[in-house]
């Protein structure tokens, strides 16, 4: 079965971003109001053909029974080892293989992955045709515009076309521009149109700047050949961004909760830096009376147990205060 040919019009993703949405906070992103697709953080596949790496690879591509229906993000820059780590993602339980062409991490594309495949198009190629041939597994693209310039799409995305990937994301920006200038939805007309004469057949996914469900129906209003939206940074403002839902304080503390417990579960299967969750935590604590305090407070800590401590806290006084007032 070919997932993309049973995703609603339009469907939504949420974006696979590093060191954000791993198995502990897809599930929290479940909770709160999943999207029509999953995709997992992005993994090495020269790691994962390693000895010494595929250990940390199998656990970025660890699924838990919400993630599903998902798809595993891969990147690199060998064929061979694409052609390795496609060959099982079936057996692991995805729906189907991203290959990531579009990630703007320096150290990623100093090694010449991510959007560094975009000034090697032929190493693209190859490696996009060893993945395909190396599972039954639909294979997409994501990628961006371009390196520097973004008219370079004009030559890029016919290459990547030509392959007729089952699906591709276009991050309306280049490498270069990262995301410091708004994404170039001017553009939009013309990438429906190289589609649509290249390979038809192929889902078109456009992702930049979209805030939430309500911004990409607007989108697909405005530009219906568009297959689908995918949602990054939206999610960092409204976790609910996948539903019509604006969360009350109770409602966001109950996620933060959830997250705390999924960390803790998942430290107990093997070792995870406390540190990193505190990234989470502006998600989560944020556009309410008393946030910024919280927040702070909650950044002091050192492990879970302090952060439940301190919400036990705040939900005490924040009751209190609601009977005073």
């Amino acid at each position: 079965m070919n997932i993309w040919q049973n995703l609603p019009q339009p469907f939504l993703i949420l974006a696979p971003m590093e060191g954000v949405t791993d198995i502990m906070f897809r599930q929290v992103v479940a909770h709160a109001g999943r999207p029509d697709l999953f995709f997992t953080e992005f993994t090495n596949v020269s790691s994962y053909a390693s000895d010494q790496g595929r250990w940390n690879a199998l656990e970025r591509l660890a699924i838990a029974p919400t993630d599903s229906p998902i798809i595993a993000q891969i990147w690199g820059k060998n064929p061979t080892h694409f052609s390795a780590l496609a060959s099982d993602l079936e057996s692991l339980g995805f729906s189907g293989v991203d290959l990531n062409f579009g990630c703007p991490d320096k150290h990623v594309n100093r090694t010449g992955g991510g959007a560094a495949m975009i000034k090697t198009p032929d190493l693209a190629v190859e490696c996009y045709r060893n993945a395909r041939q190396s599972t039954n597994l639909p294979v997409s693209i994501k990628t961006r515009l371009g390196w520097s310039d973004p008219s370079e799409y004009q030559t890029w995305l016919p290459t990547l076309l030509a392959e007729h990937p089952a699906a591709i994301t276009i991050h309306l920006r280049t490498k270069k521009e990262m995301s410091k200038v708004p994404a170039h939805y001017e553009l939009i007309p013309d990438i429906i149109k190289l589609r649509s004469q290249i390979s038809p057949d192929t889902k078109l996914i456009i992702n930049g700047d979209i805030r939430d469900r309500t911004h990409a129906l607007e989108l697909h209003a405005e530009y219906p050949e568009v297959d689908g939206f995918m949602i990054g940074r939206g999610v960092f403002a409204n976790p609910y961004c996948f539903t019509d839902h604006t969360p009350s304080r109770n409602e966001l503390m109950q996620l933060l909760t959830m997250h705390l417990d999924l960390f803790e579960a998942e430290s107990e299967k093997h070792y995870l830096s406390y540190e990193p969750l505190k990234h989470f935590f502006k998600i989560y604590v944020n556009n309410f009376p008393g946030a910024k305090e919280l927040r702070v407070k909650l950044m002091d800590t050192h492990s879970v147990e302090e952060a439940h401590e301190i919400l036990k806290l705040s939900a005490i006084v924040n009751q209190d205060l609601k009977q005073y007032r």
